[in-house]
């Protein structure tokens, strides 16, 4: 394939793009349906996330966040103080604590739930299920690749960029 052979691409059609600016819209459209019931879109992905892996730590909660550990332990502080959340002690490795929803937790958790299903249903109404399956299926994909990616660390070699950025 050669440079003419490429079709160009507008940054309204850049996959990248494409996919930040959704991303985006879906956390700004969930934080202002929630704001009003005092909610935030960060505590419902804790509660959520500990909700699907019940005694997680700090720091792969952290990771399934995607935030610093320290942002996570505020984060399990707050919801801690709401009765959200409880920390257990670990029994294998006491300085190790795992994170719990409480029943408090549970019932905001199946509260928040229906709020944040019919909103994605609610974006993906113009698809058929068929087309959604394939969505999901074609973004399961580019998220293998790119975890596959992350592993490999490549680093881009660039004599002008080091030149540039210098």
């Amino acid at each position: 394939m050669t440079k003419a052979d490429l079709i160009p691409v507008t940054e309204a059609r850049y996959l990248a793009f494409l996919i930040m600016e959704a991303a985006r819209l879906q956390r700004t459209v969930f934080d202002r349906r929630v704001r009003k019931i005092g909610f935030t879109r960060t505590q419902w992905m804790a509660l959520r996330r500990v909700g699907d892996q019940p005694g997680v730590n700090q720091s792969e909660l952290a990771e399934l966040l995607e935030v610093e550990k320290a942002t996570a332990g505020r984060v399990i502080d707050k919801l801690e103080n709401f009765g959200w959340l409880e920390r257990r002690q670990d029994d294998a490795d006491r300085r190790v604590k795992r994170v719990y929803l409480t029943e408090l937790g549970r019932r905001i958790h199946s509260e928040i739930t229906p709020i944040a299903e019919a909103m994605v249903e609610e974006e993906l109404a113009g698809l058929s299920a068929k087309e959604r399956e394939t969505l999901t299926d074609l973004l399961l994909n580019v998220k293998q690749r790119l975890q596959d990616m992350a592993v490999e660390n490549e680093l881009i070699e660039s004599q002008e960029l080091e030149k540039d950025n210098a």
